[in-house]
């Protein structure tokens, strides 16, 4: 069987996920994100290249049929209130696209969703305060393509504090760290690789604070997007019986499904 060819990145098509529900029953939030955090993201993401279009949780199957989920190169998700109103089958089809390719950028508290515990196959749990206290970003490793562009340290004013100890995936790489205000540290932004789609967890962007309005969370964003596009135009074939690819000699005695020969 021959390798399916590289994709052709262009353009690449961005379905931004957003529970919406923090947006409509807190102003505060509601005042910060009048079209919600997935219109917001839409709006200040779009660019040559990118096919944007965002789904929530209240739309029919949440927004994300098997046919969107086709037509989807990288899956943004941010969720933190209804982690367990989004339905199992949803969750175990947006499972299977990430491991035909699909690429998935799971956001601030998406550590605790079910598509992230899904593919991590940990618990995501870690520390956490609500403080509005400064966080600075590092960037520990400059050399990945998530990485570009940025500086070695940046500032976000006011943050969600996430602390340490993280429970991720034993193989995931770490390309940002954060230190907090209160003397907390956090591996802010990871990435693995489930089948043949790569995932991007990146912390910031608690929703009562003005998080996406910072140049640099959106370029790492940018950034991630086309770092976790697929890379083959076409997912390998579900599990099958090929022919061979050398002639098989036919062997003496009989053999069972075990291998084991009989008399």
């Amino acid at each position: 069987m021959n390798p399916s060819p590289l994709i052709d990145h262009a353009p690449l098509r961005v379905t931004i996920w957003n529970e919406f529900v923090h947006e409509k029953q807190n102003p505060e939030v509601q005042k910060l994100y009048p079209r919600g955090i997935h219109g917001a993201l839409a709006e200040r993401l779009a660019g040559p290249g990118l096919a944007l279009r965002t789904a929530t949780l209240e739309e029919p199957e949440h927004g994300l049929s098997a046919e969107v989920l086709r037509q989807t190169d990288v899956l943004l998700w941010w969720g933190h209130a209804a982690h367990e109103q989004v339905s199992d089958e949803v969750v175990r089809r947006v499972q299977e696209r990430v491991w035909e390719g699909m690429g998935l950028l799971a956001l601030h508290s998406a550590h605790r969703s079910k598509i992230f515990r899904a593919l991590s196959g940990t618990s995501g749990k870690l520390h956490w305060r609500e403080a509005a206290e400064r966080e600075r970003l590092w960037t520990i490793d400059p050399a990945h393509p998530i990485a570009r562009g940025l500086p070695e340290t940046f500032v976000l004013p006011v943050e969600e504090m996430y602390g340490e100890p993280f429970m991720i995936a034993g193989d995931a790489h770490v390309v940002f760290l954060s230190w907090f205000e209160g003397g907390e540290v956090f591996r802010s932004g990871f990435t693995f690789q489930r089948g043949h789609g790569r995932v991007f967890y990146f912390r910031p962007g608690h929703e009562a604070y003005p998080t996406y309005e910072n140049p640099h969370v959106l370029q790492v964003l940018r950034n991630a997007i086309h770092w976790a596009a697929p890379i083959l135009s076409a997912p390998y074939p579900k599990t099958h019986r090929p022919e061979s690819l050398e002639p098989i000699e036919e062997k003496a005695g009989t053999y069972g499904k075990a291998g084991i020969v009989t008399p």
